[in-house]
C-alpha cells in the first residue's frame, strides 16, 4: 500500500505544480492588451489538471490523508471553475470585458477557503500543504487586484505561483523518487510523517468530504452575494461555470458520503447540488434576458425537507443541524420573492450562508488536525431522546445499513430518492399555460431531481435492492425526459401521438412495478400506483385531452405519499422504536418473502456477532454460516425442532439427508468408547479441513440430543461428519455444540457463495445470517468413505478441495502410528497434540511398509451419493 499511497500524493502535488507553472507563465508573459496563452487553451489545460487533482484527492482520501485531499479537491474546484470561464471567453460566449465580473466571485471564495486550509496546515505542522495553500490563496487575491486594475499585481501573482511550483516540484518528485526506489532514496523534507509524530487527522473519517462540500457552498454563496454587495453588476452567464462546478462537486460528495455510510449528509449535499444547478440555470437564462420565477409551492416544500433533514442531522451535531437550517431559510426567501436568485432578500440569505459556511469550514478543519476540538454539540440529541422514554435510538455504526445485499457497501439511498420524487412532483404542479416555459423555473428542479434519482437507483443496485433500484431509475428517466420536453420550449413541437406512445411504454413498465409492489408493502404499492396516475396525466396532456385540475391533483397526491415515505425512512433509520408503519404486503405467496422484516445479518469478524448467532441457535433458530467452502444452513443438534425446521426450509428431498459437523474431535469425547480408535486417529490427523467422512451410524448419535430428528441426519446405515477448517464456523459450533448442516439453498439450486444469497434464496425462514462476504472457495469438499476403515480400507465418493494424494498420505501415516501403539492425539492435551489437518508430517520411508489399505474410487451409489448434492 505504501507505493500507491505515495503515487497518489505525487500525482496531486505535481498536478498543482503543473497548474501553477501554467498560470505563472501566463501571468508573467501576458500584457494588459493580450494574454500570452489563449483563453481556450488555458481553460482546457486547467480542466485537465482539475480532473487529475480530483482523482488524487479522492484516492488520497482512502488512505486518510484528509488535509491533502481537502487541498487537492479545493484547488481542483478552483481551476475547474476558472477554466470553464476562460473557455467561455475564448469561444466568444463572454466578452473579454466580462472576464473580471465572471472570475472575481469565484476567486474571492477560494481565497478564503485556501487561507483556512493553510491555517489548518500550520496547526498540523504540514509545511508543504501550508506553502501551497497560502501561495495559491495569495495568488487568487493578487489576481483579483489585477482584474480590478489591469497590469497591477500580475508579477505578484506570478511570484506566488512560482513559489508553489518550486515547492510542489521538489516534494512531488521527491515522493515519486521514493516510490520508484521503494523508499531507499528520499530527499530531505519529503517524508510522509513528521518525526515521531502522527497527527490526529484520522479522527473523523469523512472530514475531507464535509470540508469540500462546505467550500462549494461557500463558492455559490459568494457568487450570489456579490451582486448584492455591488462587486459585480448582476448574476450573469459568466457565473454559471462556478455554480455548476459547485453542483458537480457536491454531486460527487453525495456519492462519496453514500460510500462513507452517511445517508443524511449524502441527502443534504444532494439537495444543495440541486440548488446549485437551479442557480446556474437561472444565470444561464440571463443570456437570453430572461429572469425566471420559482413556483411558490416547490420552494415551500424544499424548505420543509431541509428543516426535517436539519432536525435529524442534530443527532450528529447541533452545529450541523443549525447550519442546514440556513438553507431552509434560503428556500423560504426564494418562495417569498418571485425572482429569488436575482433579488436582494435571497442574496442576503446567501450572505448569511457564506459566513456560516466559512465558520463551519474553520471549525471542522481545526477539529480535523488539532488534538483539542471546538465543541459542535455532539451528543445533545441523544441525551434529549434518552429522556423521552417512548423513543429508542438506533445504534449508528457501520452496520446501520446492513445487510449489504449487493456487490459493494453503500448507505441506503431511499431518503434522497423519495425526496427527489416529492420535489419533482410539486415542481410540475405549476400551471404554465400558454406562457413561455422558460419564464417559470421548473426545468432544473425536475431534470436534476431525475438525475439524482438515477444516482439513487445506482446506489440501490449496488446494495442489491433490485426493486428499489428499478423504481428510482425508471422514475428518474421519466422525470428527466418529461422535464426536458415539457419545460424547455420544445413541447408544442413534439406534442403528438409519438409522444403518447413513449408514455404508454413507461406505463407498461410501471404496471409491472406496481404489481411487484404488492409483494413488498402498502406504501410502495401506493407509491407506484399514484405514479401510474401521473403517467396517465402525461398521456392525456400529450393527446390534448387532459381534464382541468387532474394533473395538479395526482401530482400533489404522489408528492404527499413521497413525503410520507421520506419521513418514514429518516425516522425509522434514526429510531429503533417506535416506527412509522409502511404497511404489510398485500399479496404473499408461499416461498416469497413479505419484505416487512429481515433477519439479523451480522459480520463474522466480530465475536459478539458469533455469540448473537449462537444465542439464536440455542433458542431453536436456524442460521446461515460461512465455511471453508460455501455457505451452509445450520441447526443445533440439541434442538430437534430446529433440525426439522432446517430440513423442511431447505425443501430437502428424502434421499438427500443432512450431515453432522463438529468444532473439534473433543466434542466426540462422550462417545469415544463407541467409535473405532483408528477412525478417531484419522479424524484427529485430517481435521480441521475440507474433508467429510462417511462413517457407520450407531448408538453414539443418541448423546447428541437429536431425538426423533435424528432420522433427518444421514441414512439408516451411515452418516457424514466433518470438522471445517474455518475459524468462524468452528467457533460457532464450539458455542452451540454439534450442528446439523445442509446447503443454504433449496434443493436443486446452485450453491450459495455469498451471504446475500442466503436470505435471497431462503427468505424469512432463516433466523440469522453470519456474513463473511464471498466464499473463499467454490470447490466441493473431499468426501471419504470410512465405513470400512477397520478393514484398512477407505474410499472416495468425491475428490474436491482437499487432494486425494494427501488424504492417502495422512491415512497411511495414521495407520503406521496406530500399529506402533501410539495414543490417539485427538484426546491428548493441546500442548502435546501433533499436526492438524492439512499439514504434512515429516516424511517417512514407505518402501518397507506393508499397508493393508485398498484405495479405490467407488461409483456414486444412491446410499452414499445422497450426501453430496452440495459442496460443503
Amino acid at each position: 500500500m505504501a507505493q500507491p499511497l505515495s503515487l497518489h500524493v505525487s500525482v496531486g502535488i505535481l498536478s498543482i505544480s503543473g497548474g501553477s507553472v501554467l498560470l505563472l507563465v501566463n501571468n508573467y508573459a501576458s500584457t494588459p492588451e493580450k494574454d500570452f496563452i489563449p483563453h481556450t487553451t488555458q481553460g482546457i489545460l486547467l480542466l485537465i489538471i482539475a480532473i487529475l487533482l480530483a482523482y488524487a484527492g479522492i484516492r488520497r482520501s482512502l488512505t486518510h490523508g484528509q488535509l491533502l485531499s481537502s487541498l487537492c479537491l479545493t484547488v481542483s474546484g478552483l481551476w475547474c471553475g476558472s477554466g470553464l470561464v476562460y473557455i467561455l471567453v475564448g469561444q466568444g460566449v463572454l466578452k473579454p470585458t466580462e472576464l473580471k465580473s465572471s472570475l472575481i466571485p469565484g476567486l474571492a471564495a477560494f481565497t478564503l477557503a485556501l487561507f483556512i486550509i493553510a491555517s489548518a496546515a500550520i496547526i498540523a505542522k504540514k509545511a508543504v500543504i501550508f506553502i501551497i495553500s497560502i501561495g495559491i490563496s495569495l495568488a487568487c487575491a493578487h489576481q483579483i487586484a489585477s482584474l480590478s486594475a489591469p497590469g497591477f499585481s500580475c508579477s505578484a501573482t506570478a511570484a506566488n505561483y512560482l513559489l508553489v511550483s518550486l515547492v510542489g516540484v521538489y516534494f512531488g518528485f521527491g515522493r515519486l523518487l521514493s516510490t520508484i526506489t521503494s523508499g531507499k532514496v528520499e530527499p530531505p523534507g519529503t517524508g510522509m510523517k513528521s518525526k515521531g509524530k502522527v497527527r490526529t487527522e484520522q479522527k473523523q473519517g469523512c472530514c475531507y468530504l464535509v470540508t469540500v462540500g462546505l467550500v462549494m457552498n461557500l463558492l455559490s454563496a459568494c457568487v450570489l452575494v456579490c451582486p448584492l454587495l455591488g462587486v459585480v453588476p448582476q448574476l450573469s452567464v459568466g457565473h454559471v461555470s462556478w455554480l455548476w462546478t459547485a453542483g458537480v462537486y457536491q454531486m460527487g460528495m453525495c456519492v462519496l458520503f453514500y460510500r462513507a455510510m452517511d445517508a443524511l449528509a449524502a441527502t443534504f449535499y444532494g439537495f444543495t447540488a440541486l440548488l446549485k444547478f437551479a442557480e446556474g440555470y437561472s444565470a444561464l437564462l440571463s443570456f437570453y434576458s430572461v429572469q425566471p420565477y420559482t413556483p411558490v409551492p416547490f420552494s415551500v416544500v424544499f424548505a420543509v425537507l431541509f428543516s426535517i433533514l436539519a432536525l435529524f442531522s442534530c443527532q450528529k451535531s447541533l452545529l450541523e443541524g443549525l447550519y442546514q437550517l440556513f438553507f431552509a431559510a434560503y428556500c423560504i426567501a426564494i418562495a417569498s420573492q418571485p425572482q429569488g436568485f436575482f433579488q436582494g432578500g435571497t442574496q442576503g440569505v446567501q450572505g448569511a450562508i457564506f459566513v456560516s459556511s466559512a465558520s463551519m469550514l474553520l471549525i471542522i478543519m481545526f477539529n480535523m488536525v488539532s488534538t483539542t476540538t471546538i465543541p459542535m454539540g455532539r451528543g445533545y440529541f441523544k441525551v434529549l431522546v434518552t429522556r423521552m422514554h417512548s423513543f429508542t435510538l438506533r445504534v449508528h455504526d457501520k452496520e446501520l445499513h446492513a445487510p449489504h445485499l449487493g456487490y459493494s457497501k453503500y448507505a441506503d439511498a431511499e431518503l434522497l430518492g423519495h425526496a427527489c420524487n416529492m420535489l419533482a412532483a410539486f415542481a410540475i404542479s405549476v400551471t404554465v399555460g400558454n406562457r413561455n416555459p422558460l419564464l417559470v423555473l421548473v426545468l432544473p428542479w425536475v431534470v436534476v431531481a431525475g438525475g439524482l434519482q438515477l444516482h439513487c437507483g445506482s446506489v440501490a443496485f449496488s446494495r442489491g435492492k433490485t426493486f428499489e433500484s428499478t423504481v428510482f431509475i425508471l422514475y428518474g428517466v421519466m422525470w428527466t425526459i418529461w422535464g426536458l420536453v415539457r419545460y424547455s420550449g420544445l413541447y408544442h413541437e413534439t406534442r403528438s401521438f409519438n409522444m403518447a406512445i413513449g408514455i404508454i411504454s413507461f406505463m407498461l413498465f410501471n404496471g409491472l412495478v406496481t404489481a411487484a409492489a404488492l409483494f413488498l408493502n402498502l406504501a410502495w404499492f401506493a407509491y407506484a400506483l399514484t405514479f401510474q396516475l401521473i403517467l396517465i396525466s402525461f398521456l392525456l396532456d400529450a393527446v390534448g385531452a387532459l381534464p382541468y385540475g387532474y394533473d395538479i391533483g395526482v401530482t400533489i397526491i404522489f408528492g404527499l405519499i413521497s413525503f410520507y415515505c421520506f419521513l418514514a425512512n429518516v425516522f425509522n433509520s434514526t429510531f429503533q422504536s417506535p416506527q412509522i408503519p409502511l404497511g404489510r404486503c398485500l399479496i404473499k405467496l408461499r416461498g416469497v418473502r413479505g419484505g416487512t422484516d429481515i433477519c439479523p445479518h451480522l459480520p463474522a469478524r466480530k465475536a459478539t456477532s458469533v455469540q448473537q448467532i449462537a444465542d439464536i441457535m440455542r433458542n431453536g433458530g436456524i442460521c446461515g454460516m460461512p465455511t471453508d467452502t460455501v455457505y451452509v444452513l445450520v441447526a443445533a443438534c440439541n434442538r430437534p425442532n430446529a433440525v426439522v425446521k432446517a430440513y423442511k426450509v431447505k425443501k430437502q428431498a428424502q434421499d438427500r439427508p443432512m450431515s453432522l459437523w463438529i468444532s473439534s474431535i473433543k466434542q466426540l469425547e462422550p462417545v469415544r468408547h463407541l467409535l473405532s480408535p483408528l477412525l478417531l486417529d484419522f479424524m484427529a490427523a485430517a481435521w480441521p479441513s475440507s474433508i467429510s467422512m462417511v462413517i457407520p451410524r450407531g448408538p453414539w448419535m443418541e448423546v447428541l440430543g437429536l431425538g426423533d430428528a435424528a432420522k433427518y441426519i444421514g441414512t439408516p446405515q451411515s452418516i457424514a461428519i466433518r470438522n471445517p477448517d474455518c475459524s468462524v464456523a468452528t467457533h460457532l459450533i464450539n458455542l452451540v455444540g454439534p450442528v446439523a448442516v445442509t446447503s443454504a439453498n433449496p434443493t436443486g439450486e446452485a450453491d450459495t457463495t455469498h451471504h446475500n444469497q442466503v436470505y435471497a434464496k431462503l427468505g424469512n425462514n432463516v433466523d440469522g445470517v453470519l456474513c463473511d462476504g464471498a466464499s473463499p472457495e467454490n470447490i466441493a469438499s473431499t468426501v471419504v468413505d470410512c465405513t470400512k476403515i477397520e478393514m484398512g480400507q477407505i474410499g472416495f465418493f468425491r475428490v474436491g478441495l482437499f487432494p486425494k494424494s494427501k488424504v492417502i498420505q495422512i491415512f497411511e501415516e495414521v495407520q503406521k502410528r496406530h500399529r506402533c501403539g501410539q495414543p490417539n492425539p485427538g484426546f491428548e492435551p493441546d500442548a502435546q497434540r501433533g499436526r492438524h489437518s492439512g499439514e504434512d508430517e515429516p516424511e517417512t520411508g514407505r518402501g518397507d511398509l506393508t499397508v493393508n489399505t485398498e484405495i479405490m474410487m467407488y461409483q456414486l451409489k444412491p446410499v452414499y451419493s445422497r450426501y453430496f448434492e452440495v459442496k460443503p
